[in-house]
Formats: structure tokens, C-alpha cells, sequence
């Protein structure tokens, strides 16, 4: 590829991204520039609202989206397809943004709603920034769905999924979450506890299934922007617009802990954009998909794990950032380094590998070897630059397609 393409396709990704997002962060420079072009080639030429991403076109094309909410429980793919959320529920609307008692919560709190029996679609009747005392400890079968306004949850402890199943979280900006805890903290209306010292994950999922965490913009927490741990699975994240952090995901508890080999994570149509270090996930045991996401200029490595996890890498681009020592995808940790690692089913197929990125694989090449790390029909990485595709949260607008 020259030198011009290649410039073309990260300032196109760049933009595109960008101009699908609510302008949640500081733009840099280069990209408000590319966002003004993008903005006179969108007036040219009026696109479809089918992108080839089957969740969005799943949903954004309903003018009426905001009437037809519960549909997108339908539109899930991955592992955690089967991930309801509040849909069999009624909705609760978040009115109180400004009084978040862990212990009592109060009626119209994004608190009191998520720890409720039974199933609820939580939605919000204006924009939010919602700093939480405590972590936000849900219960089963809840949808946040911040669509139609912009909810922040900032700058205080954030979101557990403690040993819960069928859960959606969508549309919502997550930064800034740090640690609490040495607290009481209401997991229902019926039930309290002590909670320890958390770690100041953005959304932290702790022996949960059924998942879907779609289309948010998660960044700079303390620990991890989204970490599964401790035999949680059916999980999927996608869409989303992770920036400016370190250890972005975490997927397994430790190297010792087998019951994390049934995990299975999809992880699809995401952007890694700028700022980011490692763990783009770093995975432990379990099979892990991987696709159709874009990845730039990771400072450390990309795709990481150790005990043995099995990794799809489908349809994605890699574009390595300038750093000759940065240019490699994966990272692998080992006690007997390549004489173990070698046999860990690690391949890549099909991937866009721009700027001297490489994916170094391992193990068997045959297509049932990674059948249960596979979750969904990979588009070709050229998809992700002949299209204008979105990530993160939405700017979705009231009787207009979002």
C-alpha cells in the first residue's frame, strides 16, 4: 500500500469515527480538520443507513427508534446474543441525577432502578452527569439505555455485574471511575452488604453472563475500561470508543483459574483509538473473537493473554503507530516462553495490517480449532474503510433515523 493510501485510510477511519460520536472528549487537531471534510463529502452524497454492520443496521434506520427501544434487545450478535436486558420489563426513567445513596436508594436514581427484581428498560428524561458514591451494583435483567440524551457517568466509582445474567448497557460515557468501597451498598430491595475496596473499573463484570455492552465511549478509569473476570461469559462488546488508557480490558481472573476456560467473549466493531497502552483485551484461558474492529497506534501491544486462551483475530485493522518497537500486534506471557506459547491456537485471518503492523500467530491452522471462539460471519476488514462506521455514543435525535 503507499504511503498516500495508507494516509487516506487513518485520516478517513479517523474522521469517520469521529463524526459518528457525540464530540464527547477533545478532538485533536488533525481530526477536527478531516471532520470538516468528511462533513462536505457527506452533503454530496447522501449515504445509506445500511452500513454492513448487522447491529446497527439491525435498528438505525427506524425514525421511530425511540418508540421501538426494546427492538434492539433483538439486535445483538456474539456471544452474548442471547442477552435480553430489561426487554420482557417496563421501562423506569431516570429523573434524579444529583442524589445517589447506595445503602437507601432513591426512587427516579439510576441506583434504584438497576437493583430492582425485576426486568426494567432504565431510560433517562434529559442529559445526565451522574457521579456515584458507591460502585453501581445492578441486578439481573436491566437495560441502561442512554439513547436520545447524553448520560455521563464520571469521575467516581462506576458499574459491577456481580454474579447477575442478561444485561444491556447502551449509549452511555464512562471515564474517570476509581476505586470505593469499606461501604454498605444496596444489590436489591431487599438485600445489602458490605462492600470491599473496588478497583475502579468502568464496567466491571464479575461472574455474569449474557452481556452486551454497546455503542459507549469508556476512557482514563483507574484500572480497566471493561474487565470479565471469574468464570463470567456469553459476553459481548461491540461498537464501542475506548481512548486514553492504559489496561483497557482484562478478560479472565488469574492464570490459575480454570473455571474461566468456558468463557466466551465476541468482541466486534469496536475503535481503540488514541491513547491507548495494552490489553486490547489481554485474555486468560477461554476463546475470544475478535472482529471487525479498528485498532491505532497502541502504545505497548494490542492482543495479549497467557493460560492458554484461544484467539479468532478476524477482519480487523491494525494500524501500528510510527514506533519501530510497537509494531506487533500480539503479546504473549509465558513462564516457558515459545516452547509453550507455540502451541496456544492464536491465528489471524483476514486482518488489515497497515504502518508495519504483524500478528504473530501459534498453533493449529484448521477451522475447528477455533470453532468455539467463533461467534458471528466476519465482513472483510475493507469494510471498515469503505464504509462511514460508527463507534461509541450516538447522537441519537428524537423522529429522525439515528
Amino acid at each position: 500500500m503507499s504511503i498516500f493510501s495508507l494516509f487516506s485510510v487513518v485520516m478517513l477511519l479517523h474522521a469517520s469515527f469521529a463524526t459518528a460520536t457525540r464530540p464527547l472528549v477533545q478532538i485533536p487537531e488533525g481530526t477536527k480538520w478531516n471532520l470538516v471534510n468528511n462533513s462536505i463529502r457527506q452533503l454530496e452524497t447522501e449515504p445509506s443507513c445500511r452500513t454492513g454492520n448487522p447491529i446497527d443496521d439491525c435498528w438505525r434506520c427506524d425514525p421511530d427508534w425511540e418508540t421501538n427501544r426494546k427492538m434492539l434487545a433483538d439486535c445483538a450478535i456474539g456471544f452474548g446474543h442471547n442477552a435480553v436486558g430489561g426487554r420482557d420489563g417496563k421501562f423506569y426513567v431516570v429523573t434524579d441525577s444529583d442524589h445517589d445513596d447506595p445503602l437507601n436508594p432513591i426512587p427516579g436514581t439510576l441506583r434504584h432502578a438497576v437493583i430492582q427484581e425485576e426486568p426494567l428498560w432504565i431510560i433517562f428524561d434529559h442529559d445526565m452527569v451522574i457521579n456515584l458514591n458507591e460502585e453501581l451494583v445492578m441486578n439481573s435483567y436491566k437495560t441502561i439505555d442512554g439513547r436520545g440524551h447524553y448520560i455521563e457517568l464520571s469521575n467516581g466509582p462506576c458499574i459491577t455485574l456481580w454474579n447477575i445474567t442478561n444485561v444491556i448497557i447502551h449509549s452511555i460515557y464512562i471515564h474517570d471511575c476509581v476505586p470505593a468501597g469499606n461501604a454498605l451498598v444496596r444489590d436489591s430491595p431487599l438485600h445489602y452488604g458490605f462492600r470491599g475496596i473496588s478497583d475502579g473499573d468502568g464496567i466491571s463484570i464479575f461472574g455474569a453472563r449474557y452481556v452486551w455492552i454497546d455503542h459507549c465511549t469508556l476512557a482514563n478509569c483507574r484500572d480497566g475500561l471493561i474487565d470479565a473476570v471469574y468464570g463470567s461469559t456469553a459476553i459481548t462488546i461491540s461498537n464501542n470508543y475506548m481512548l486514553h488508557h492504559n489496561e483497557v480490558m482484562l478478560m479472565g481472573h488469574n492464570d490459575d483459574f480454570l473455571a474461566d476456560k468456558n468463557m466466551q467473549v465476541t468482541i466486534a466493531f469496536n475503535y481503540f483509538g488514541e491513547g491507548l497502552v495494552q490489553r486490547m483485551p489481554r485474555c486468560r484461558h477461554g476463546y475470544f473473537h475478535i472482529v471487525n474492529n479498528v485498532y491505532v497506534g497502541w502504545k505497548m501491544y494490542a492482543i495479549g493473554g497467557s493460560a492458554n486462551p484461544t484467539i479468532n483475530s478476524q477482519g480487523n485493522v491494525f494500524i501500528a503507530s510510527d514506533d519501530d518497537s510497537t509494531k506487533e500486534v500480539t503479546k504473549r506471557e509465558s513462564p516457558l516462553g515459545y516452547t509453550e506459547w507455540k502451541e496456544w491456537n492464536w491465528r489471524s485471518d483476514g486482518d488489515m495490517m497497515l504502518n508495519g503492523a504483524f500478528f504473530t500467530p501459534s498453533g493449529q491452522e484448521t477451522p475447528g480449532s477455533y470453532a468455539k471462539a467463533s461467534s458471528m460471519v466476519a465482513g472483510p476488514a475493507s469494510l471498515l474503510t469503505d464504509i462511514i462506521p460508527s463507534a461509541g455514543v450516538l447522537d441519537c435525535q428524537i423522529g429522525k433515523k439515528c
